[in-house]
């Protein structure tokens, strides 16, 4: 079993930045790869980033890729997202979630309860 808790969301103007964290417990965090997702009103969850069991492997959606850098502590058995230059467009609940493999590639099994990010123009 993995329990991920997500934190750091908040409302912010367009141009500003957040940054994500998402602490792990559990199964041993730092074996496996971890990601984020998000979900806006109305629409699926889609893939933000993600990132290989130590760290120098990350993914990006093409929609956040130059903006937002994600990056983990396995000391500290934490990931986060720095996210930058923020769209409202990247409005939604952010998720945590850790993977079955240690690959960057999924797939994720566990999740986090989500925290709001709110971009307004």
């Amino acid at each position: 079993q993995v329990q991920l808790v997500e934190s750091g969301g908040g409302s912010v103007q367009a141009g500003g930045a957040l940054r994500l964290s998402c602490a792990a417990s559990g199964r041993t965090p730092s074996l496996y790869g971890m990601g984020w997702f998000r979900q806006a009103p109305g629409r699926e969850r889609e893939f933000v980033a993600a990132i290989n069991w130590s760290g120098d492997r990350p993914r990006y959606a093409d929609s956040v890729k130059g903006r937002f850098t994600i990056s983990r502590d396995n000391t500290k058995n934490t990931m986060y997202l720095q996210m930058n230059s923020l769209k409202p467009e990247d409005t939604a609940v952010y998720y945590c979630a850790s993977g079955l493999y240690g690959s960057n590639l999924g797939p994720f099994d566990y999740w986090g309860q989500g925290t709001q990010v709110t971009v307004s123009s």
